[in-house]
């Protein structure tokens, strides 16, 4: 079991910024994928961002490209999403999920590993 422990999240209004992190300890990078995902109430999972290491490579869903940035200190075992121009729709339980198995890297099902979440809300 790895533990992964997000953090950041909090309320926001409409057009701000928030940096969720996420802690992996007894967790190494190499040659994995890491990724963000979002749940609203009564929605299924969905990808926000991933990134692959080495190398860095990025995957963003449609919906937040532009405004959010996945990235990563592999000093300090730590995936970070920033967060920036958020909207309402943007509201939701965040996780973080280590270790593609199977699959896309936007896609929940095929990971192995998952934090608790950290809410998101975004409102006026």
């Amino acid at each position: 079991q790895v533990p992964l422990v997000e953090s950041g999240g909090g309320s926001v209004q409409p057009g701000g910024s928030l940096r969720l992190s996420c802690a992996a300890s007894g967790y190494t990078y190499s040659s994995k994928f890491m990724g963000w995902f979002r749940q609203a109430p009564g929605e299924e999972r969905e990808g926000v961002a991933a990134i692959l290491t080495p190398g860095g490579t990025t995957y963003y869903a449609d919906s937040v490209k532009g405004r959010f940035t996945v990235s990563q200190d592999n000093a300090k075992n730590t995936l970070y999403l920033q967060m920036s121009s958020l909207r309402p729709e943007d509201t939701a339980m965040y996780y973080c999920a280590a270790a593609l198995l199977y699959g896309s890297a936007l896609n929940p099902n095929g990971y192995r590993y998952w934090g608790q979440g950290t809410q998101v809300t975004v409102s006026s």
